[in-house]
């Protein structure tokens, strides 16, 4: 197959992907109207997520310390897969499958929200840190996708983007984190 070809059929690929997440809204808004239940409850918004999920943990934890698309007041949000001091030490003293469980332990509040990323769903650490998450009375959604795996049960609102690709799940969840940073922003300027 030429490269033309392939960049095509990537393209109708996202597209068919992306005409289908209207789908979804009634659990992309209801998470949304959480994220901004804690913000105006002076909660914080706890993120995580593994390799390309980090990332996306961290780039919206951005957004909401940072900016989005407008000046405004810096907004508690913490991506739980920066500070490699605690990755490492929990790594190796706890074992990976508790990165994201000692923090939520240590950092998280009743009044904090908890989004955990994980295309599969089924991520371990992932999914204990939502179990751990709930029995601290922390709210929880998941952003996965193929069938939604383990969080899909787990987080108070799922996201299952209905895909088997993981780049095309990831495309999707940065789309609804960068909805969710336009929620928030519209909700505390207007």
């Amino acid at each position: 197959m030429n490269s033309s070809r392939a960049f095509s059929d990537l393209i109708l690929d996202h597209q068919n992907l992306f005409s289908g997440l209207a789908n979804l809204s009634p659990e992309i808004i209801k998470a949304g109207e959480l994220i901004i239940d804690t913000i105006d409850q002076d909660g914080k918004i706890l993120v995580c997520g593994n390799g390309g999920s980090a990332s996306d943990a961290q780039h919206f934890a951005a957004e909401l310390v940072g900016r989005f698309e407008h000046d405004r007041r810096a907004l508690p949000a913490i991506a739980l897969t920066t500070d490699t001091s605690i990755l490492t030490a929990v790594g190796n003293d706890y074992g990976y499958e508790a990165v994201f469980v000692r923090q939520v332990a240590g950092l998280g509040s009743g009044s904090d929200l908890l989004i955990a990323i994980s295309t599969s769903g089924n991520s371990k650490n992932i999914n204990l840190a939502v179990e751990t998450a709930h029995q601290m009375g922390i709210k929880t959604v998941g952003l996965t996708g193929r069938k939604g795996g383990e969080l899909l049960k787990l987080a108070d609102v799922s996201i299952v983007i209905p895909h088997d690709i993981t780049a095309r799940i990831q495309e999707a969840h940065i789309f609804i984190l960068h909805f969710w940073a336009s929620m928030v922003e519209n909700h505390i300027l207007r």
